[in-house]
């Protein structure tokens, strides 16, 4: 197996992973009253697709949970780092929903706000997968 399609299932790996953490914030979000718990499944899809497409672009990525630090350091070419400029507020549920101290309690606004953003950041990395045919 060559470097790149070591990289590439690795990529997809974690691709899937942030899959998963969105859909455990789905039905988070669809049942139990738990806003804090879909604010940090988002959090972590957001992060695991951003760094897939560290891993697919064979890039090492700093050991962060910092979104905006993240997209700013990716290759060229992604479009996430013009279609989600501001990511501060997702960065915030990688230790405010566990965290009591770190923010305010979070609500169903803020749940509904960090799954949309998540599903966006997950669906513009699956599509730039897509793009270089590795889906």
């Amino acid at each position: 197996m060559s470097g790149n399609d070591s990289n590439e299932t690795e990529a997809r790996r974690r691709l899937r992973y942030a899959r998963e953490d969105l859909g455990s914030a789905s039905m988070l979000m669809a049942g139990a009253d738990t806003p804090r718990h879909v604010c940090w499944h988002s959090q972590q899809a957001a992060e695991k697709s951003l760094k897939a497409a560290f891993v697919l672009e064979g890039v090492d990525f700093p050991y962060t949970h910092d979104l905006d630090k993240l997209r700013n350091l990716l290759p060229a070419g992604w479009s996430v780092k013009e279609t989600h400029p501001d990511l501060a507020k997702l960065t915030e549920y990688a230790t405010g929903a566990r965290y009591p101290e770190d923010v305010p309690e979070l609500n169903r606004e803020d749940a509904a706000y960090a799954a949309s953003a998540a599903g966006e950041i997950c669906d513009s990395i699956e599509t730039e997968f897509g793009r270089r045919g590795v889906l």
